[in-house]
């Protein structure tokens, strides 16, 4: 793999836990409401009695499965995919909330190329999150969940089809794009298309009661599809080198 010249580097940036620390308060948050969504739909509207280990195995076993649980709840329970992402995220005063590190935008700055925010998240959310972290002037494109459709199928992260889509409408080649992530599976599918991959582990040891929580590595192992492995995306100016380099097999 050639080297990448920073003139034409292109930077896909998740958002939870890589720009931010959903795993304080927002991702509780997130994953209780998610619970009561789908305790209501696996109980058809309180007429069933449901378990919380039947909630949880549901919306465990989509995240898995699908990558999303969204797409599980929509191809299982006929689910809308707006009500699911609007109820799920009604999460109350987001600003209180937030935790975030300081200096991202002058990070930011000091990364060569262009950058798109890359999200599973809703677009709502995702924007009040950015406005909040005061990055939005730093990207190029904003890319939430609503717009990973492909082939009229809703297609969000891991999927190698959307991927490859978000490369084809902006001009870009596998190569010269680094993708920016918290999540394992997400990071492989890029890594298979050619992607450069960076894994942010700073906030995955804080999850506990998240939907990530019986997902995440117990060890935090730098797998062979990682290209650079950082505790914080403030790393990421003293590892351009490496991103820049074909990495050498182990």
């Amino acid at each position: 793999m050639p080297n990448i010249k920073p003139s034409s580097l292109v930077w896909l940036f998740d958002l939870d836990n890589t720009l931010h620390d959903a795993s304080h308060a927002i991702f509780p948050a997130i994953s209780a409401n998610m619970n009561l969504y789908i305790a209501r739909v696996l109980s058809n509207g309180g007429v069933n009695e449901v378990t919380q280990a039947q909630v949880d195995a549901a919306r465990l076993g989509y995240w898995k499965r699908y990558g999303a649980t969204l797409l599980g709840m929509m191809r299982h329970h006929d689910v809308r995919a707006a009500d699911f992402l609007r109820e799920t995220h009604d999460i109350g005063d987001l600003r209180a909330m937030m935790r975030a590190e300081t200096g991202l935008g002058r990070l930011l700055q000091r990364l060569p190329g262009r950058k798109i925010l890359l999200t599973n998240a809703p677009l709502d959310y995702s924007t009040q999150v950015m406005r909040h972290l005061n990055l939005g002037r730093h990207f190029a494109r904003h890319i939430a969940i609503e717009q990973m459709h492909v082939h009229r199928q809703l297609r969000p992260k891991p999927s190698k089809l959307m991927l490859q889509r978000v490369l084809r409408r902006h001009g870009v080649a596998a190569r010269d794009c680094v993708l920016v992530e918290d999540t394992l599976a997400n990071l492989k599918s890029a890594k298979q298309l050619g992607l450069r991959t960076v894994w942010v582990t700073g906030y995955l040891r804080r999850i506990e009661r998240s939907t990530l929580a019986n997902a995440r590595p117990r060890r935090l192992i730098r797998p062979t599809y990682v290209d650079v492995k950082v505790k914080s995306v403030r790393q990421l100016p003293k590892r351009l080198d490496q991103l820049r380099q074909p990495r050498r097999p182990r």
